[in-house]
């Protein structure tokens, strides 16, 4: 997934932690009927360290710090909204019909990304924004009873201080090494239909740091400006 974040960061050659391009479908509601349930699907986040090698590790203290805080600010900007949520968490859920549409869910995320936001764009699809879940879709309602689902990703890297060493020696030699960077992308999905009537990506500045309740919550406001809920 951040490999894929980081080419449609480089493609859409954004400023940091500004909303992106927003996708919407066409011919479909641009907003759900008052009164409509909100699936609100716990944020899934990856966060890595670069080493002074260049390589990666996963840094789960970071990804459950950045889990937690973008739930919270999710959850928070959602409170001022017309509608009613309902949490639901991946960990407890990825067995069955359930776990094969979250799962689904990520694989058709990154393929909007690629394909809708990068240069790979499909000759099938043209310029029109139209992906879907499939009529599967429907499982994730359960006895909530849900209208749509809410799905928030993150990913991203950081540089540790090895890293930031190599790359102020390899400065003062000319030569450019690539630093970290993080994204958070969401998406809309009528659980009727399966359909992706929303999506976008926000691209983290230094001052929206996941990792820290405040910067999870400008990178939140960024993503999550344009929703229409």
């Amino acid at each position: 997934m951040k490999r894929i974040l980081t080419l449609a960061a480089a493609c859409l050659m954004l400023a940091a932690c500004t909303t992106t391009n927003v996708k919407s479908a066409a011919g479909l509601p641009t907003a759900p009927a008052p009164g409509a349930r909100i699936l609100l699907i716990e944020p899934d986040v990856k966060l890595n360290i670069i080493l002074a090698s260049g390589l990666q590790e996963h840094r789960a203290d970071w990804t459950a710090a950045a889990r937690t805080n973008l739930l919270a600010a999710v959850e928070r900007s959602l409170k001022t909204r017309a509608h009613s949520f309902e949490l639901f968490k991946p960990d407890e859920n990825m067995d069955g019909r359930a776990g094969q549409l979250l799962r689904l869910n990520a694989a058709v995320g990154q393929a909007i990304i690629l394909h809708s936001y990068g240069p790979f764009t499909l000759p099938t699809k043209g310029k029109s924004f139209d992906w879907t879940l499939g009529d599967g879709a429907k499982s994730l309602a359960g006895a909530v009873e849900a209208d749509y689902a809410l799905f928030v990703h993150g990913a991203g890297s950081y540089s540790s201080g090895g890293r930031v060493a190599v790359m102020v020696g390899a400065a003062l030699l000319g030569v450019s090494i690539p630093t970290g960077s993080q994204q958070v992308y969401a998406s809309l999905v009528d659980l009727k239909t399966g359909k992706v009537i929303w999506f976008n990506v926000a691209i983290a500045s230094p001052s929206a740091d996941m990792r820290e309740p405040e910067g999870a919550t400008l990178l939140v406001e960024s993503m999550l400006k344009d929703i229409p809920l």
